[in-house]
């Protein structure tokens, strides 16, 4: 690990749809707004060159993961690439933390099969805030990583959400809302009824903060600090959510672009319109957590422009100085009398349905 005076991130300079056009001005200027960091630059030599800073250090990676690289050719057969050794500077201890824009699904193939899960995490869930109407972020997870999701995966889920945000936001009792079709605890199919009571269950004994079911409205109007889901529903909701902000950017320019009169009704409308474009701006919330490594991994958005890449950097930054791994192990640590109940009780359930 880093210093105690330092943190460093490895940064994939060669991932996301721009690369070192937009990755290697938002490292610089996050260097220049945070003098405790430092930063390992990832990338093939040529592309990297020009990039001089007393706190950055050249990594050089010959490969790059593509965007429509598959899983089997990014971990297989790219083994030099930019993304994998800035993930391997997390676990050689050079780094703190790796930020990436490259494939999602890339990413933490390798970051799973570099870092490894940790104890009592069945499977890694991909977090990342989505604006509110309060002018914040609600954290959701998973946003992509586990399409098919069992209970205890959930709760799992919430367990470590919890640790993130507080982490995040020096929020030590963060609310936790389970997405569901309606907020009556009878709503839901079997997976989301047994995941409520989990919740219900791990509330009772002090491990979450749990509000209860909520609709798909509460992720924007900020009723909780996390909402829980599967990845498949979570990346539905994130890519709506991404396209209500190009919507109110494209409705803005339109009304400019038109008559007189459209035109004089916009001037007078633009602060209040543009102030609420502001507030759904996803680049202000770009930086999604891989939860449940061995190690801080971060993923940029991949048409991230330098505003966004730097805020996924800034993000990793407070994570690692925040000692979210830590934080994380503590309350997975205790939750497990309750998962490892569940899980007996599973088996149970199967032994007397085998014999039966």
């Amino acid at each position: 690990m880093s210093s105690n005076e330092f943190f460093t991130l490895a940064v994939d300079c060669m991932g996301g749809d721009h690369g070192p056009s937009i990755t290697l001005p938002a490292c610089r200027h996050f260097l220049d707004s945070h003098p405790n960091a430092k930063l390992r630059l990832v990338g093939q030599a040529q592309a990297l060159a020009g990039f001089k800073h007393e706190r950055a250090e050249i990594v050089v990676a010959t490969e790059v993961v593509g965007m429509e690289d598959s899983v089997e050719v990014a971990l297989r057969r790219k083994k030099d690439s930019s993304m994998r050794v800035a993930i391997e500077q997390v676990k050689s201890g050079e780094a703190d933390a790796a930020v990436s824009a490259g494939n999602t699904g890339a990413l933490m193939a390798i970051a799973r099969y570099l870092l490894k899960t940790m104890d009592g995490i069945d499977r890694p869930a991909i977090a990342g805030q989505m604006p509110n109407f309060k002018g914040g972020g609600t954290t959701m997870l998973d946003l992509g990583a586990n399409v098919d999701c069992s209970p205890e995966h959930l709760l799992q889920f919430a367990v470590m959400g919890s640790a993130l945000v507080s982490v995040l936001q020096a929020n030590e009792s963060p609310t936790v809302g389970l997405l569901n079709i309606g907020e009556e605890a009878i709503k839901g199919n079997e997976i989301i009824k047994k995941t409520g009571e989990l919740l219900r269950s791990a509330a009772n004994s002090g491990d979450l903060n749990f509000y209860g079911n909520v609709e798909g409205n509460d992720i924007f109007k900020g009723t909780v600090d996390i909402v829980v889901c599967d990845g498949f529903v979570g990346n539905v909701a994130l890519k709506a959510s991404e396209g209500l902000a190009t919507m109110m950017g494209g409705f803005l320019k339109s009304e400019f672009s038109r008559n007189i009169f459209t035109k004089l009704a916009a001037i007078c409308a633009y602060p209040v319109l543009n102030s609420f474009k502001n507030r759904v701006d996803h680049r202000r919330y770009n930086g999604a957590a891989l939860l449940g490594l061995r190690g801080l991994v971060f993923k940029s958005h991949g048409s991230a422009d330098e505003l966004a890449f730097g805020a996924a950097l800034n993000r990793a930054y407070d994570a690692a100085r925040h000692q979210l791994l830590s934080r994380v192990a503590d309350r997975i640590a205790h939750t497990a009398p309750l998962l490892n109940a569940q899980a007996a009780a599973a088996e149970n359930s199967a032994h007397t349905a085998a014999t039966e």
